[in-house]
């Protein structure tokens, strides 16, 4: 089997999941069980694409600390995404024991050019 890949030297990437195709609902479900399973602490962090490498991304709310449910944490991107519509989002494992990021990929990332307000232009 073949995985097809964007050319890597000219692709805008954020993490290492940045150089493999979009994660489908059940991709991204697994990576949240195995956050969970891990037992590490789900959080959320957000920023308009235009800024984001450029500074720390903003956490939307506070992290999902004791979250054992897989659907409380996408009930929570779903929320994100409803508020920050043209903003990428990005989903972390909190490590409370090594007290750093065990794991974190972009959930959303806007499609087509953005203009210096974040919004979409296509």
């Amino acid at each position: 089997m073949s995985i097809q890949t964007d050319d890597y030297r000219t692709k805008y990437t954020l993490e290492t999941f940045s150089f493999l195709p979009e994660f489908t609902a059940d991709e991204i479900y697994d990576q949240i069980v195995y956050i969970i399973n891990q037992g590490w602490t789900p959080a959320l962090e957000h920023e308009a694409p235009e800024a984001a490498s450029s500074h720390y991304w903003g956490m939307w709310k506070l992290p999902m600390f004791g979250t054992r449910d897989p659907n409380a944490v996408l009930a929570e991107i779903d929320q994100c995404r409803a508020a920050y519509p043209n903003h990428m989002i990005r989903l972390i494992g909190y490590d409370n024991y090594t007290q750093c990021q065990g794991h974190n990929f972009c959930r959303f990332t806007v499609l087509g050019e953005c203009n210096s307000h974040g919004t979409n232009n296509e």
